[in-house]
């Protein structure tokens, strides 16, 4: 039975960590959940509970997976979370889960009694203070590097073999335009920091986006300077509700996993970028909604092709989902907004998940897609884990059929042809169409905190410990190797 580890940082200050169980029922592909039988059941348990930090937990970063598994190995993933008290701590968490118990589960101390299944593997590591203002995002691009992003305008490149920082990366402070609205800025002051970044796959680019810049900035990560600034059109930000007292400044970068494109999010739309750094694509919620997370996701159609989708999450509690694959195609169709002179389609969603009809209707402040292992010739099934304010996690069960259907061109928009046939299983637009739901809750689960980041990912199968293996941490360095270059910043 696959397990999922899912870790949320809170408002309340604490990092708590919790497995999902599913059954195998779960696995059956689409065709037996269209026959109608019941949604596959989901066993949560607490695997820890901490009071991480002095502030609310801002964001949190994982290591990749190991390659393999070996049982000679440490089957260990880093985990990173960031908050306003200018902290970076470090945790060693089990990649396997944790012995089942032979007797009843101890209760973690709290208001309401849950299940809960300790893994003794999980380890504290201390933490970073190279920061001296919030943090905003953390990444591993891989196993032997950390990258870390704050209020204070600096992106830090950490070393995990000895956590020394290989090299900090200073944006320009932007000048004062006029006193903020808001409270993001102290009297006479302004905002400033960095909001979010993103490293090309090739690891030799970063994008990043900042407090109170109309700009984006592109960095060579080879020499660690700079590599260009990139300023939003005013006609772009207004076509994506960026007008009037609105600060225009980007919330969230993502890279496509090909790199080929990326998008920047702000408020309340979104827009995409080619590798030319022009705009692709605008992406606007219908309802016009806040946007709090983008990510790309890849959907596996057989074992040899994948289509990729972007994904986003709104304050109404929705999952929206769009293809940018055919964005290119159609120009001379109406509603496209001309940017240098050149059309620009604004995408409509293809699917959405949660909403109030859904029984979601605080906002949804995080979500990871996660991708089950093969249980058939040719059928894998795709999870999408939510954290929400309202303190519930939520696993969803994709329909990967829908998503992965040929997309039809209409206008300025882009549907897929099952559209017609489920005019009853969506939202309307407001077009007059119809945007299909793609899946269906499986589980849930009540943290009793308002999250405010999420992680998650599948966990490995058991294996047991290497003979003498007290699980102390010492062989941490040994564990993630470093393979910098002497003289590079690479990563």
């Amino acid at each position: 039975m696959p397990t999922l580890q899912i870790i949320v940082g809170t408002y309340e200050k604490i990092l708590h960590g919790v497995t999902a169980t599913l059954s195998r029922e779960h696995e059956r592909d689409d065709h037996h959940r269209q026959s109608g039988r019941q949604p596959p059941s989901v066993e949560f348990a607490d695997t820890f509970l901490l009071n991480a930090h002095n502030s609310a937990i801002r964001c949190l970063a994982i290591s990749p997976l190991p390659a393999s598994v070996n049982p000679s190995e440490h089957q260990k993933v880093i985990l990173a979370s960031g908050s306003s008290d200018e902290r970076v701590n470090l945790f060693l968490i089990s990649a396997s889960p944790p012995e089942l118990q032979r007797q009843p589960a101890s209760t973690i101390p709290s208001t309401v009694s849950k299940n809960a299944n300790e893994n003794h593997r999980n380890r504290e590591l201390g933490s970073l203070l190279h920061h001296s203002s919030s943090i905003n995002a953390l990444y591993f691009p891989n196993r032997s590097k950390l990258l870390s992003a704050a209020d204070d305008n600096t992106l830090a490149v950490i070393r995990t073999r000895d956590w020394t920082v290989l090299s900090s990366i200073k944006a320009p402070i932007p000048k004062a335009h006029g006193r903020p609205s808001g409270d993001t800025a102290p009297p006479g002051g302004y905002p400033a920091g960095v909001n979010d970044f993103a490293v090309h796959p090739s690891m030799k680019l970063m994008v990043s986006v900042g407090k109170g810049e109309k700009c984006m900035r592109l960095w060579n990560l080879v020499t660690g300077k700079k590599a260009g600034v990139l300023n939003f059109e005013k006609t772009l930000l207004e076509s994506v509700g960026e007008r009037g007292w609105r600060s225009g400044e980007g919330r969230k970068v993502e890279w496509n996993r090909r790199g080929e494109e990326f998008v920047v999010a702000f408020e309340r739309g979104a827009v995409v970028f080619g590798l030319d750094s022009k705009p692709k694509a605008l992406i606007v919620p219908d309802p016009q909604t806040k946007i709090h997370q983008v990510r790309y996701a890849a959907f596996p159609k057989t074992q040899a092709a994948a289509i990729e989708l972007l994904a986003m999450s709104t304050e109404d509690g929705r999952v929206l989902f769009y293809s940018t694959a055919e964005v290119v195609e159609g120009v001379e169709d109406q509603g496209l907004t001309a940017f240098a002179g050149v059309p620009v389609p604004t995408l409509q969603a293809i699917g959405q998940l949660g909403g109030a009809g859904q029984g979601q209707g605080s906002r949804m402040k995080d979500f990871e897609i996660l991708i089950l292992p093969y249980v058939q010739a040719s059928v894998r099934s795709a999870l999408l884990v939510s954290g929400s304010s309202d303190g519930w996690i939520r696993i969803w069960r994709l329909n990967t059929a829908i998503l992965c259907e040929p997309q039809v061109r209409k206008g300025s928009s882009t549907i897929n042809k099952s559209e017609r046939s489920l005019p009853s299983k969506g939202a309307a637009r407001g077009n007059g169409e119809v945007t299909p739901i793609i899946g269906d809750l499986v589980g849930s689960y009540d943290t009793g905190s308002r999250i405010t980041c999420l992680k998650a990912f599948v966990m490995l199968d058991r294996v047991e410990s290497p003979k003498g293996d007290e699980d102390t941490g010492d062989s941490f360095g040994e564990q993630f190797v470093d393979d910098t270059q002497h003289g590079h910043m690479s990563i």
